[in-house]
Parts: C-alpha cells; structure tokens; sequence
C-alpha cells in the first residue's frame, strides 16, 4: 500500500469515524471497547480494495456492528461477574451532530436484549438502516431482522421518555440536586425527589459503592444525610454540568482525586433514578474533557 492509498483511505473514513464510534458505544457501553473497535474498522478498511465499495458508510458500519458483537459476547460474560451494578462508560455533553435519543436508561434496558436484537434495534431504530442492511450485517434475513427488531422494540418501549426534559430545565435540576446533596440540605434534596427515587451505582469493586440499587426517599435521603459530614470537610469540586448520556447531571473531583460522574433521570420535575460512575476505570477518558 501507497502512502497515497493510505491518506485517500484516511480521508474517506475520518467524518465517519464519530458516527461509527457512536454505533460501537451503543452496542458495547464502553468508550474504550468502542474506539478500539473502531480502529480495527479502520485498519480493515485501509486494506479492502476500497474501488469495489460503491457505499463506504454503509460498509463500515456493517464492519463496526461485526466487530462490535464478537467484542460483546465476551463483555457480557464478564458482567454476569461484574461487582455491584454495571453502568455505561460516561459520555458527557456529545457533539450535536452525535446526539441520539438512546439515553443512558434506553442503554440498559438494551444490556436485556441477545446481541442481534440489540443490533438490529441500534442499526434500525437509531441509525436508520434498512432491514437489508441489517440482514446482510448481522447474517439474518431481513424478515428475521424485523423480528428482532420489533421484540427489542417491545422491551425498551418503556425506556423511551415521552416528555423528555429541556436541556436547561434538566440542568437546573441537576445543580439543585448537587447543592443540596452536597451542603447537606435534606429538605431541599427531599423536594426534587420522587417517591421512588432509586440510585444505582458503579464502583466495580476499585471504589466505595453500593452493590444493589437504593430505592425509596427515604433509604436516598438517608445515604446523603450519612454522607454529609464527609461532604462537609470538603476537598471535592464540581467539574462541570452537562449531559450524561443524553440525562442531565454533573462531574466531579473528589476529595480522593478521582473523577465522578452523576446522572439523573427526570420525570414531571423530580429526580426518579441517580445514575453514578465512581469506577476509575470507566472514567479516564474524560479526563481531558473536563480539566
């Protein structure tokens, strides 16, 4: 290979790498795992005799989606021994040409799905591929595709908001929440919560979390009463507000100088889920963003 084929390869693929990287991020909620599969899609694609491609974009996401399943069938063995609850790899404030509606809820409502509905759902549903495509990417026909794709339709239906939030509503919200979590103000946090406000936390056994979900008011406000005093002696910050997987939330520094990341999810104005990342290792990428 040419220098020159390299760079005309590079070129072609370059404004398609943020939407192949997305479709990877999607299947496998890993930022990591994603970018890694993307660079493999890459590499294929330097050495395929691009001359017979007549649809580059199409071909490569057949390619991403392929990888990204072999990657998943061996991701989803290792979480039936994840320690705790297993939450997406953060994406924080996406680009807008990257957003979509699957948000982070939507993401694990999809970790239910077998990996070819979770396929033909993203590849269809999201990314607005035909049903032949699908059928040709993941070794189906197209009927059965469609199968796939309806079943996986039916279990993340709910998942879906109907009213989602405004951008500056949800952030609002979401600074309410950090000043009253964090200046231990129970009666202020106590209003922005739902009845059956439940946290789900990721620790993934490297950092303090709780292994099952908190669910009700009254166990969430609990946690953040016992955790006041160590608030109280501060040596944290927020890094910024922004958006988590599509929900309203923040990132901060702790006072063990890791980052963290706080999701919440948001219904008729109150907080219903608090999504939070404390496992490092899911969290290096943003280093950058946010310092």
């Amino acid at each position: 290979m040419s220098m020159s084929d390299g760079q005309d390869a590079a070129e072609v693929f370059a404004p398609l790498r943020p939407r192949l990287t997305r479709i990877a991020y999607r299947m496998l909620g890993s930022v990591a795992e994603a970018e890694d599969v993307v660079q493999d899609a890459f590499l294929r694609w330097v050495d395929v005799d691009r001359a017979t491609i007549r649809e580059p974009e199409a071909f490569l996401r057949r390619v991403v989606t392929r990888l990204a399943l072999d990657v998943l069938k061996s991701a989803r063995r290792q979480r039936e021994t994840y320690p705790g609850e297993w939450l997406p790899e953060p994406m924080v404030d996406a680009a807008p040409d990257d957003l979509d509606d699957v948000t982070l809820p939507l993401m694990l409502a999809l970790e239910r799905l077998s990996p070819l509905e979770r396929a033909a759902f993203l590849l269809h549903d999201v990314f607005g591929a035909g049903f032949d495509e699908v059928a040709e990417t993941i070794g189906r026909d197209a009927a059965t595709c469609r199968q796939l794709a309806s079943r996986a339709r039916t279990h993340v239906r709910a998942e879906r908001p109907r009213f989602p939030v405004a951008r500056e509503r949800g952030l609002a919200i979401a600074e309410a929440f950090f000043t009253a979590s964090r200046g231990g103000d129970m009666t202020a946090l106590r209003a922005l919560l739902a009845a059956d406000v439940t946290i789900h936390a990721d620790g993934g056994g490297k950092r303090p979390a709780s292994l099952a979900p908190i669910v009700g008011i009254e166990d969430v406000v609990r946690v953040h009463a016992q955790l006041a005093p160590l608030f109280a002696k501060g040596g944290w910050r927020v890094m910024r507000y922004g958006l988590i997987d599509g929900l309203p939330g923040f990132v901060t520094l702790e006072a063990d100088g890791v980052l963290q990341t706080t999701a919440l999810e948001i219904v008729d104005g109150r907080v219903v889920n608090i999504y939070v990342v404390r496992n490092p290792d899911k969290l290096r990428h943003l280093d950058d963003a946010v310092h």
